[in-house]
């Protein structure tokens, strides 16, 4: 049992470590990706894919490194996993399938543009971001394997390089609405103990 988690975790990683290299390819590109008359999801799903196909060959040889070993790991694994789905299942209130998608990053006034800072966006920027790295580390802490670790750690540094370019993009869209918002609101990590409104 405990080997097929294993496999499955680090399964798991491995796409959820490259969506930050995902949304690297759109926001820097936003106005190329717009101009396009066919959809750019038909270049960047194919080499998303492929992401996921480089990172499983390249971190293969080390998926059965153990940095501990603790069963009890799993119980603070469940809280991650449940925290995560929480935060996920609030992502969507307000917030249209286009968006959480990234339609109008591509497609521009095509789509919905409107901010949306209530609900779970008043304490947290990028919830979606949030649940990732939830599930990442629930992965990691329950399979205890280094390769988790290490596909975490990528993805939050390049989660931080792709969240930058995310807000700078958002605030060319949205103006001064967004970087009030942005002033206000932290990125990822909310601030629970303190309320707000907007």
């Amino acid at each position: 049992m405990r080997h097929w988690l294993q496999l499955i975790g680090w399964l798991a990683c491995v796409p959820y470590s490259t969506i930050p290299a995902f949304w690297l390819m759109i926001h820097p590109f936003a106005e190329r990706w717009r101009a396009r008359h066919r959809s750019p999801y038909m270049v960047l799903l194919p080499v998303w894919v492929a992401m996921w196909v480089v990172v499983a060959l390249a971190t293969r040889p080390w998926r059965d490194m153990l940095l501990y070993r603790a069963d009890s790991a799993w119980g603070a694994a469940a809280l991650l996993f449940i925290c995560g789905l929480y935060v996920y299942s609030r992502s969507g209130k307000n917030f249209s399938a286009q968006q959480l998608g990234g339609l109008p990053e591509i497609h521009g006034g095509n789509h919905d543009q409107r901010l949306v800072t209530d609900g779970i966006r008043a304490r947290v920027r990028h919830p979606v971001y949030l649940a990732h790295l939830c599930e990442m580390l629930a992965w990691s802490a329950g399979t205890s394997l280094a390769v988790c670790w290490a596909l975490t750690a990528f993805a939050v540094v390049t989660g931080a390089v792709m969240i930058r370019m995310e807000d700078a993009e958002l605030e060319k869209r949205f103006g001064d609405s967004y970087r009030a918002y942005r002033r206000s609101v932290p990125p990822v990590l909310p601030r629970v103990w303190e309320g707000r409104q907007l």
